[in-house]
Formats: structure tokens, sequence, C-alpha cells
């Protein structure tokens, strides 16, 4: 099933059509889509796809001799494989000598491992032959850490690439086309355990209940779900134990560095350095009050994938039970805690809907971001600093009543004026899953959302939303 990512396919069919040699980089987290993408491209637009597999370096060349040779018929090839990565290359050189040759290499580092000297090698062929020619080389690879290594200035290929391409998960609206007969609510319950990986969201059925995907895809030792968690973050971590530790205090709201040292037992230094790590992988992100500076002391740390946060929130500390095939005692545990888990999910929903407000042109931004001091908290806030204009949203997953977004949008007006944003065009917003009397409260000023504009949204239906 391959989803959106037109704005990636875009990206290389320009850069296809640029008549030039491209050598593009493409990388991201396993399981978020990029072998998908690949495929689709040049399902589209042709080309020779390779996968390279954690085997020896002379088994990937004659594997990759024989994907060659059945792309341009090439017996004599096929009977004398490549026997290095010279030959191999060399035999790319001269056949885009005559016509573009569009060549894909995934899972890159596994090559890199079986020959550290592969670097090199591509990069004295880039320069001396291939970019002088019209090769379209794409290289792709799971391993974050190792591809951006491959890319960083200590390395041969450093300022080769042509162009890259970081694939993340699909965004919430994008990843609703995988669970079409779930109802909105269900939908965001899903997406909060599961997340865009799109690898992830095929494991669900959405003709079974949540508590049926739970107990037959998830709460088992053998799922994909339960074990997918540990290959990610083992793969991007040494000793991950420590990194465990403090994603599973995140995951239970213990989001700034003291709750997260008083959770651990760890010294501050070392969950710095570990935090460090995390941030960069994109695993967990750190957020400061929006009218604050990046560096202060105020910054709060939260995991940047739904599927992460269900995990170390719910499975994690019940190894125990899956591992010994009691899976089965954690669905009514999880299903009865789960709201509080999707109402911190669904603020980073709504976020999603104002970028896509914004990017739709309805409302226009420059920051968005939670605000927060000592006991005071507004969910969501988007500035425009350039007109002056500012947007506070308060999130609520559950169903409201009139008289409810009343007291609501006044103890947000209350909250806003201690955000200190004199003379500023101020609006008011709520979000909810359904809103009884939306239409008074529209009346009075106020912009109201629920589920319903979810799914008109999901659809790409924008011509009913004002600001």
């Amino acid at each position: 099933m391959f989803v959106n990512r037109t704005e990636e396919l875009d990206l290389l069919e320009r850069r296809l059509n640029s008549g030039k040699a491209e050598f593009i980089v493409v990388y991201g987290r396993r399981r978020v889509g990029k072998t998908a993408l690949l495929l689709e491209f040049i399902r589209r637009n042709g080309g020779i796809y390779l996968l390279a597999r954690e085997t020896s370096k002379l088994d990937n060349l004659k594997r990759f001799s024989e994907r060659l040779a059945e792309s341009f018929g090439d017996e004599l090839l096929r009977k004398n494989p490549f026997q290095s990565w010279d030959a191999f290359f060399e035999y790319l050189h001269q056949k885009s000598r005559e016509k573009r040759v569009v060549v894909m290499i995934d899972e890159f580092p596994y090559l890199v491992k079986g020959d550290r000297s592969l670097p090199s090698i591509l990069q004295e062929y880039w320069d001396l032959k291939f970019s002088k020619e019209e090769l379209y080389l794409v290289i792709c690879g799971s391993s974050v850490s190792m591809m951006e290594k491959l890319l960083g200035y200590r390395s041969p290929i450093y300022g080769r690439r042509t162009g890259q391409l970081k694939l993340h998960p699909l965004d919430f609206f994008n990843a609703r086309s995988f669970l079409p007969k779930y109802s909105m609510e269900e939908f965001v319950e899903a997406y909060s355990i599961l997340g865009g990986t799109p690898a992830y969201l095929l494991e669900f059925s959405d003709d079974k209940s949540l508590e049926e995907n739970l107990s037959d895809y998830y709460f088992k030792p053998d799922s994909f779900l339960y074990g997918d968690a540990f290959f990610v973050l083992r793969e991007e971590l040494d000793e991950p134990r420590n990194y465990f530790a403090i994603m599973e205090a995140i995951a239970r709201g213990k989001t700034t560095l003291g709750e997260i040292m008083a959770e651990t037992g760890l010294e501050r230094s070392l969950i710095g350095k570990y935090l460090s790590v995390l941030i960069e992988l994109e695993l967990v992100r750190r957020e400061t009050p929006v009218t604050a500076s990046r560096k202060s002391r105020r910054g709060r740390y939260y995991i940047n994938d739904p599927y992460f946060t269900f995990w170390f929130r719910y499975v994690h500390p019940n190894i125990d039970l899956i591992e010994t095939n009691q899976g089965e005692l954690l669905v009514n545990k999880v299903v009865d805690d789960l709201p509080a888990h999707v109402g911190r999910i669904f603020e980073d929903v709504v976020r999603q809907l104002i970028f896509k407000l914004n990017k739709a042109g309805v409302f226009r931004f420059t920051k968005i971001g939670r605000w927060w001091h000592k006991k005071e908290e507004i969910d969501l806030v988007a500035l425009d600093e350039g007109e002056k204009r500012a947007l506070f949203i308060e999130v609520k997953w559950k169903e409201l009543r009139e008289k409810d977004g009343s007291r609501i949008l006044r103890d947000l007006e209350r909250k806003s004026e201690l955000v200190g944003l004199d003379e500023w065009e101020k609006s008011y917003g709520l979000v909810a899953k359904k809103i009884v009397g939306r239409e008074k409260l529209e009346r009075g000023g106020l912009l109201v959302w629920d589920l319903e504009d979810f799914e008109k949204l999901s659809g790409g239906n924008l011509g009913h939303v004002r600001l």
C-alpha cells in the first residue's frame, strides 16, 4: 500500500529531469517507508533497484551482477560477476555514458560494514567519472546514525551528494488512509498506539476492535509490534539500558530534567548526554514555552513518535507478562488508562491540524508550541510574529457542552494575558471529541473543531475552515 509521499516523489522526479548527474541520499528510521518510496519511483520512471544484505562483499556483488545483467541483457556479466567495487562502479560508468541510468542501492550501510573502503571508492568514481555523466544514483539506509556519518564532513563522500531526503512517519491525516473503516475517534486511539509508520499501521485491522488488535497483534512475544521497538532502538543505540529508562520516564509524564533524574536515579551529566543522543536521532524532542528562548531552562522532553510513547508507557514496564504469554491481562488495564495517553497525543495531532491550515494559507504563523509558567499552561499557541497575531488553543480529549466551552474560553482569555503579548490580535480555539452547542460558541468568537472536522480535513476539505 503506497500512500501520499507526493512531495518526496516530486523531489526525486525533479532531480531525474535535471539533465545532469545526480547523487541522492535517502534515509530514515526503519519501517518508515523508504523502500516503498524507491520502488514506487521505479514503477513510475524505470530504473534498477539493488537491495544490499548483511552478508559478504562478494555475495552482494554477485547478486548485484545478476540484477544488472538482467536489466541490460548482459549474459557476459551474468557468467562473470563483479569481484570488486571498482568493477561494479566502472560498469555503471560505461553504461551511463550511453544514456541516463537510474540505480538505487537500498541498505547501503550493510555494504559499508562489509568493506570500509567503499565510501572512498565511491568518492573517487564520483569525482573523476560519475559527476561528468548522466548517472542517477540513490543510496538509501535505515541506520540513521550511520547514514548521517556518511553525510558528515569526515566522510569521503561529504559534499558529493546533490540532494538528500530524510523520510519521516506519515502525518495523522495521511495515516488515516490505512484504517478507513474506523470512526475518527477509533482512529485517533489507533494512531496514539501506532503513530504514522506505515509498517505499524498495516499490522492493525479495522475489521477488529482496538482491544482485539492489541490482544492479537501486539501483546504477544512473537508479534512484530512488540518486538520492533527493541530492534529499531538497539540498531541505533549502544548500551540501550539507560536510554530505555529515560524514555520510559518521559512516557510516564516525567518531562523535566529534574523529574527524569528522580525517576531514573541517573546523574544529571549522564542524562544530559543520553538526551542529546536521543534528540539527535529524533526519538525525543526538547520543547520550551513558545515565547521563551530555546536555551530556556524551562525545557521539557517528549518522545517524538506515538508508537514509542505507547510502547514505553505500557509495553516496556510489562515485558514479563508479554514474554510469558499473559499479554491478554494487559488489554483491559491499557484500555482503561488509554484516554490519558490519547489526550497527550491528541495535542500533537491538533498541532498537525494547525500546520495543515498554515500550509493551505488559512492561518499564517511563524511559531507554534505549548506555553507554561509555574502551574499555568496553554496547550497550543500559534504566533504570527510579523502581523502580531496569536491563536490560543485548548485541547480536550472528551465530549463538551456549550457551557464547558464558555468556561474554557474565559480561562483561556485569562491565561493569554499572562503570556505577555500586549497589543497583539488574539484569537481563541477549542478542540475536542465532540462539542454540543458549538454554533453558539462560534457566534461568540471562539474557533471550534471536533472530530467531524478532522474527518473532513483528512479528505482534504479545507473550504469550511475560517480564521
